[in-house]
């Protein structure tokens, strides 16, 4: 298996880093929920976020994290505890998930609306991992994105690297399906322009989702890759090390030729 016959990958955290966005979007959205008035964040704040964001299963929790740290949650905590400390939050404060997700979708259409290359500017992308795209997409290879973000953007995102990668190969939060739907679609139907139907690799950097497509008997074929950079846990990576179907994957391995990935870093 040297190479891929179908290369599917994750956007955010594999190869977009969107910690900045994330960590301002938040904290405005702090702000609407926990205080009277939108001021700036104290200092070290984001800095003490960012390690933390893999704890987040979803996007309205990222306020609530910001609400911890303030009052004086330790890192060690939310990292092993993270969603009982979500409950008591909930509780003692009042706020509903659906007020978090509103206060933080709200925010970012509104940043999109008024102000989008300045939202765009917020994301950067990991060392190499533009060239290696581009390179993949010159090859027999046939690469597309799977992703929770709305695609428009990922679009864009891309574009302003000079990559134009097909928007029907975007595949994004507007498709309303789960990583394993589009991946069964993928090896059941795929796309015309696809060389060969297989091997699909499939690249993320969260280990729940990796997780669940590995429990569906349909989806064995498939190869794993679990990023040892994005937005996963030291515990997380080590479970995946420990995986047989799990490859661990660095950002020298990945900006290497296909074979690479299936060694040891």
């Amino acid at each position: 298996m040297a190479a891929p016959g179908i290369l599917a990958l994750d956007f955010d955290g594999v190869l977009c880093d969107g910690l900045v966005e994330y960590f301002q979007t938040a904290w405005k959205a702090y702000c609407q929920l926990f205080l009277d008035r939108e001021k700036a964040p104290p200092d070290g704040l984001a800095e003490q976020f960012y390690p933390l964001r893999p704890v987040i299963e979803t996007g309205w929790e990222m306020p609530l994290l910001l609400h911890a740290l303030q009052q004086g949650v330790q890192d060690t905590a939310v990292l092993d505890h993270w969603q009982s400390i979500v409950q008591d939050i909930l509780q003692e404060t009042g706020v509903n998930p659906d007020e978090a997700m509103t206060a933080v979708d709200g925010t970012r259409d509104r940043w999109i609306k008024e102000d989008l290359q300045g939202w765009l500017s917020l994301h950067r992308f990991y060392p190499g991992v533009i060239e290696r795209l581009q390179q993949a997409i010159a090859s027999d290879v046939f690469p597309l994105i799977i992703s929770t973000k709305e695609g428009r953007f990922i679009h864009a995102l891309l574009a302003q690297e000079g990559i134009d990668l097909p928007r029907e190969r975007i595949i994004g939060k507007e498709n309303k399906q789960s990583k394993s739907v589009t991946l069964r679609q993928l090896q059941q139907s795929p796309p015309a322009e696809a060389s060969r139907k297989q091997p699909i690799w499939f690249v993320e950097d969260r280990l729940k989702t990796l997780t669940k497509v590995k429990a569906e008997a349909n989806l064995q074929d498939i190869t794993l890759f679990l990023v040892d950079w994005g937005y996963n846990t030291t515990a997380e990576k080590d479970s995946a090390a420990s995986d047989p179907r799990i490859h661990l994957l660095s950002l020298s391995q990945l900006v290497r030729g296909f074979s690479e990935w299936l060694s040891i870093p």
